[in-house]
Protein backbone atom coordinates (compact mmCIF):
# COMPACT_ATOMS: atom_id res chain seq x y z
CA UNK A 1 0.00 0.00 0.00
CA UNK A 2 1.56 3.26 -1.18
CA UNK A 3 2.24 5.93 1.93
CA UNK A 4 1.21 9.15 2.42
CA UNK A 5 3.63 11.24 4.77
CA UNK A 6 4.09 9.16 7.52
CA UNK A 7 3.36 11.94 9.94
CA UNK A 8 -0.12 12.38 7.80
CA UNK A 9 -0.99 8.84 8.72
CA UNK A 10 0.03 8.82 12.15
CA UNK A 11 -1.56 12.37 12.89
CA UNK A 12 -4.54 11.88 15.87
CA UNK A 13 -5.98 15.50 15.27
CA UNK A 14 -8.09 15.14 18.09
CA UNK A 15 -5.38 15.48 20.95
CA UNK A 16 -4.62 18.30 22.70
CA UNK A 17 -0.82 17.69 21.54
CA UNK A 18 -1.15 17.65 17.95
CA UNK A 19 -4.04 20.98 18.49
CA UNK A 20 -1.47 22.94 20.23
CA UNK A 21 1.53 22.26 17.82
CA UNK A 22 -0.40 23.14 15.13
CA UNK A 23 -1.93 26.40 16.25
CA UNK A 24 2.19 27.55 17.46
CA UNK A 25 2.57 27.08 13.69
CA UNK A 26 -0.39 28.64 12.37
CA UNK A 27 -1.23 30.87 14.74
CA UNK A 28 -3.77 32.77 12.13
CA UNK A 29 -6.06 29.68 11.57
CA UNK A 30 -6.60 29.52 15.44
CA UNK A 31 -9.26 32.43 15.48
CA UNK A 32 -11.45 31.02 12.45
CA UNK A 33 -11.13 27.01 14.26
CA UNK A 34 -12.53 28.64 17.24
CA UNK A 35 -15.46 30.70 15.56
CA UNK A 36 -15.83 27.05 13.66
CA UNK A 37 -15.71 24.86 16.90
CA UNK A 38 -18.21 27.19 18.42
CA UNK A 39 -20.89 27.25 15.38
CA UNK A 40 -20.32 23.47 14.85
CA UNK A 41 -21.16 23.03 19.20
CA UNK A 42 -24.55 25.24 18.53
CA UNK A 43 -25.58 23.21 15.77
CA UNK A 44 -25.23 20.22 17.85
CA UNK A 45 -27.32 21.45 20.49
CA UNK A 46 -29.93 22.10 18.38
CA UNK A 47 -29.50 19.13 16.23
CA UNK A 48 -29.49 16.09 18.83
CA UNK A 49 -31.47 13.41 16.35
CA UNK A 50 -28.41 12.04 14.86
CA UNK A 51 -25.14 12.71 12.72
CA UNK A 52 -27.18 13.55 9.33
CA UNK A 53 -29.31 16.48 10.70
CA UNK A 54 -26.41 17.89 12.33
CA UNK A 55 -24.23 17.70 9.23
CA UNK A 56 -27.24 18.91 7.43
CA UNK A 57 -27.38 22.18 9.04
CA UNK A 58 -22.98 22.28 8.50
CA UNK A 59 -24.14 22.28 5.03
CA UNK A 60 -26.66 24.50 4.74
CA UNK A 61 -24.32 26.99 6.81
CA UNK A 62 -21.61 26.73 4.83
CA UNK A 63 -23.37 26.50 1.36
CA UNK A 64 -25.03 29.83 2.48
CA UNK A 65 -21.29 31.08 2.88
CA UNK A 66 -19.85 29.89 -0.14
CA UNK A 67 -21.40 26.65 -2.04
CA UNK A 68 -17.80 25.88 -3.59
CA UNK A 69 -16.40 25.90 0.33
CA UNK A 70 -19.33 23.57 1.42
CA UNK A 71 -17.97 20.70 -1.25
CA UNK A 72 -14.23 21.22 0.08
CA UNK A 73 -13.64 23.36 -3.42
CA UNK A 74 -11.39 25.46 -1.52
CA UNK A 75 -10.37 29.02 -2.40
CA UNK A 76 -11.24 29.61 -5.24
CA UNK A 77 -13.21 29.35 -8.22
CA UNK A 78 -9.97 26.80 -9.75
CA UNK A 79 -9.91 24.75 -6.75
CA UNK A 80 -13.55 23.35 -7.53
CA UNK A 81 -12.93 23.12 -10.75
CA UNK A 82 -9.70 20.92 -10.35
CA UNK A 83 -10.81 18.71 -7.75
CA UNK A 84 -14.14 17.81 -10.40
CA UNK A 85 -11.73 17.22 -13.20
CA UNK A 86 -9.48 15.03 -10.99
CA UNK A 87 -12.87 12.60 -9.97
CA UNK A 88 -13.52 12.58 -13.33
CA UNK A 89 -10.49 11.67 -15.29
CA UNK A 90 -9.89 8.99 -12.76
CA UNK A 91 -13.37 7.16 -13.48
CA UNK A 92 -12.74 7.72 -17.13
CA UNK A 93 -9.67 6.25 -17.01
CA UNK A 94 -10.66 3.41 -14.89
CA UNK A 95 -13.62 2.35 -17.59
CA UNK A 96 -16.51 4.89 -17.28
CA UNK A 97 -18.22 4.55 -19.76
CA UNK A 98 -21.43 7.06 -21.29
CA UNK A 99 -23.67 3.67 -21.63
CA UNK A 100 -23.26 3.35 -17.64
CA UNK A 101 -25.48 4.10 -14.87
CA UNK A 102 -24.38 5.78 -12.33
CA UNK A 103 -25.50 6.75 -8.92
CA UNK A 104 -22.57 9.42 -7.05
CA UNK A 105 -23.76 9.65 -3.11
CA UNK A 106 -23.01 13.31 -1.92
CA UNK A 107 -23.41 14.62 -5.27
CA UNK A 108 -23.11 18.29 -3.76
CA UNK A 109 -22.99 20.85 -6.16
CA UNK A 110 -22.08 18.79 -9.63
CA UNK A 111 -18.28 19.65 -8.98
CA UNK A 112 -17.59 16.16 -10.65
CA UNK A 113 -21.69 15.23 -11.42
CA UNK A 114 -21.52 17.84 -14.33
CA UNK A 115 -18.90 16.39 -16.25
CA UNK A 116 -20.64 12.83 -15.43
CA UNK A 117 -23.41 14.10 -16.45
CA UNK A 118 -22.20 15.43 -19.42
CA UNK A 119 -20.07 12.33 -20.64
CA UNK A 120 -23.21 9.81 -19.77
CA UNK A 121 -26.13 9.02 -21.84
CA UNK A 122 -29.20 11.33 -21.05
CA UNK A 123 -31.00 9.78 -18.05
CA UNK A 124 -28.05 7.68 -16.72
CA UNK A 125 -26.70 10.19 -13.97
CA UNK A 126 -27.95 10.01 -10.61
CA UNK A 127 -27.46 12.51 -7.61
CA UNK A 128 -28.50 12.23 -4.09
CA UNK A 129 -27.44 15.01 -1.03
CA UNK A 130 -28.88 15.04 2.60
CA UNK A 131 -28.23 18.79 1.69
CA UNK A 132 -31.33 20.56 -0.38
CA UNK A 133 -29.21 23.81 0.07
CA UNK A 134 -26.55 22.25 -1.85
CA UNK A 135 -28.67 20.36 -4.68
CA UNK A 136 -30.04 23.95 -5.34
CA UNK A 137 -27.01 25.26 -6.03
CA UNK A 138 -26.38 21.85 -7.92
CA UNK A 139 -29.28 22.53 -10.49
CA UNK A 140 -27.46 26.08 -10.84
CA UNK A 141 -24.71 24.43 -11.99
CA UNK A 142 -26.62 21.99 -14.75
CA UNK A 143 -27.87 25.50 -16.26
CA UNK A 144 -24.27 27.31 -16.00
CA UNK A 145 -23.03 24.29 -18.26
CA UNK A 146 -26.16 24.30 -20.19
CA UNK A 147 -26.72 20.12 -19.64
CA UNK A 148 -30.90 20.28 -18.74
CA UNK A 149 -31.38 17.99 -22.05
CA UNK A 150 -29.22 15.15 -20.29
CA UNK A 151 -32.23 14.68 -18.01
CA UNK A 152 -29.96 13.97 -14.48
CA UNK A 153 -31.80 13.12 -11.28
CA UNK A 154 -31.18 15.10 -8.22
CA UNK A 155 -32.65 13.61 -5.05
CA UNK A 156 -32.33 14.81 -1.15
CA UNK A 157 -32.21 12.01 1.26
CA UNK A 158 -31.98 11.31 4.64
CA UNK A 159 -30.37 8.52 4.99
CA UNK A 160 -28.15 5.83 2.94
CA UNK A 161 -30.47 3.10 3.02
CA UNK A 162 -31.04 3.82 -0.52
CA UNK A 163 -34.72 2.60 -0.27
CA UNK A 164 -36.29 4.27 -2.84
CA UNK A 165 -33.82 3.08 -5.80
CA UNK A 166 -34.49 -0.35 -7.44
CA UNK A 167 -32.21 -3.70 -7.93
CA UNK A 168 -29.28 -3.47 -9.35
CA UNK A 169 -29.99 -0.41 -11.46
CA UNK A 170 -26.16 1.26 -11.35
CA UNK A 171 -23.22 -0.29 -12.88
CA UNK A 172 -21.06 2.88 -11.14
CA UNK A 173 -21.54 4.49 -7.72
CA UNK A 174 -19.20 7.02 -6.22
CA UNK A 175 -19.33 8.78 -3.18
CA UNK A 176 -16.17 11.58 -3.11
CA UNK A 177 -15.25 13.23 0.54
CA UNK A 178 -18.09 11.61 2.08
CA UNK A 179 -17.01 8.69 4.35
CA UNK A 180 -14.60 11.50 5.23
CA UNK A 181 -17.54 13.47 6.97
CA UNK A 182 -19.35 10.29 8.57
CA UNK A 183 -19.46 8.18 11.17
CA UNK A 184 -19.06 4.69 11.04
CA UNK A 185 -22.39 3.52 11.30
CA UNK A 186 -23.57 5.74 8.27
CA UNK A 187 -21.14 3.91 6.53
CA UNK A 188 -21.85 0.89 7.49
CA UNK A 189 -25.87 1.75 7.01
CA UNK A 190 -24.05 2.49 3.23
CA UNK A 191 -22.25 -0.59 2.53
CA UNK A 192 -25.08 -2.70 3.59
CA UNK A 193 -27.63 -1.62 1.02
CA UNK A 194 -25.06 -0.44 -2.05
CA UNK A 195 -24.82 -3.88 -3.51
CA UNK A 196 -28.64 -4.58 -3.64
CA UNK A 197 -28.67 -1.40 -5.84
CA UNK A 198 -25.05 -2.71 -6.89
CA UNK A 199 -25.41 -4.34 -10.75
CA UNK A 200 -23.38 -7.34 -11.32
CA UNK A 201 -20.03 -6.15 -12.38
CA UNK A 202 -20.66 -3.40 -11.48
CA UNK A 203 -18.42 -1.12 -8.81
CA UNK A 204 -18.51 1.58 -5.83
CA UNK A 205 -15.73 3.86 -5.89
CA UNK A 206 -15.56 5.50 -2.15
CA UNK A 207 -12.57 8.52 -0.84
CA UNK A 208 -11.97 8.38 3.06
CA UNK A 209 -9.75 10.50 5.32
CA UNK A 210 -6.94 7.27 6.13
CA UNK A 211 -5.22 7.06 9.62
CA UNK A 212 -2.68 4.20 10.41
CA UNK A 213 -2.97 4.57 14.22
CA UNK A 214 -6.12 5.78 16.49
CA UNK A 215 -9.04 5.98 14.57
CA UNK A 216 -10.38 9.79 15.76
CA UNK A 217 -12.97 12.66 14.83
CA UNK A 218 -12.70 16.94 14.54
CA UNK A 219 -16.09 18.71 15.19
CA UNK A 220 -17.78 16.18 14.60
CA UNK A 221 -17.33 16.82 10.82
CA UNK A 222 -14.09 15.10 10.00
CA UNK A 223 -13.41 11.19 10.04
CA UNK A 224 -10.22 9.29 10.35
CA UNK A 225 -10.23 5.57 9.49
CA UNK A 226 -8.33 2.66 8.89
CA UNK A 227 -8.10 0.98 6.15
CA UNK A 228 -8.27 -2.64 7.25
CA UNK A 229 -12.11 -1.00 9.48
CA UNK A 230 -13.40 -0.52 6.14
CA UNK A 231 -12.42 -3.38 4.02
CA UNK A 232 -13.59 -5.31 6.98
CA UNK A 233 -17.31 -3.68 7.22
CA UNK A 234 -17.44 -4.33 3.56
CA UNK A 235 -16.92 -7.86 4.10
CA UNK A 236 -19.64 -8.27 6.50
CA UNK A 237 -22.13 -7.66 3.70
CA UNK A 238 -20.86 -9.50 0.66
CA UNK A 239 -19.20 -7.10 -0.59
CA UNK A 240 -14.70 -7.33 -1.69
CA UNK A 241 -12.64 -3.70 -1.01
CA UNK A 242 -9.55 -3.42 -2.84
CA UNK A 243 -7.55 -0.01 -2.21
CA UNK A 244 -6.67 1.91 -4.99
CA UNK A 245 -2.81 2.36 -5.13
CA UNK A 246 -3.04 4.55 -8.12
CA UNK A 247 -5.22 7.31 -6.60
CA UNK A 248 -2.62 7.52 -3.92
CA UNK A 249 -0.41 9.02 -6.78
CA UNK A 250 -2.52 12.25 -7.29
CA UNK A 251 -3.01 15.72 -5.47
CA UNK A 252 -5.77 14.73 -3.29
CA UNK A 253 -5.37 13.84 0.92
CA UNK A 254 -7.82 11.25 0.88
CA UNK A 255 -7.54 7.48 0.03
CA UNK A 256 -9.69 5.44 -2.38
CA UNK A 257 -11.75 2.27 -2.16
CA UNK A 258 -13.18 0.00 -4.99
CA UNK A 259 -15.65 -2.50 -3.48
CA UNK A 260 -17.60 -5.10 -5.80
CA UNK A 261 -19.61 -8.13 -5.47
CA UNK A 262 -17.37 -10.39 -3.50
CA UNK A 263 -16.91 -13.44 -5.99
Amino acid sequence: MPQRPASRLSTNRSSLGHKARYALRHPRRVLPYLRRAGRDTWLRLRHRDGHVAYYRAVMASDTAKSPEAAVGGGPSHDRWLAIGQMQFDYLREHGLRPQDRMLELGCGNLRAGWRFIDHLEPGHYYGIDISPDILIEAKKTLVRYGLQHKLPYLTPVDNLTLDFLPDAAFTVVHAHSVFSHSTLDIIDECLANVGRVLAPGGFFDFTYDRTETREHQVLGEDFYYRTQTLVRLAARHGLAARFMDDWEQLPHGQSKLRVTHAA
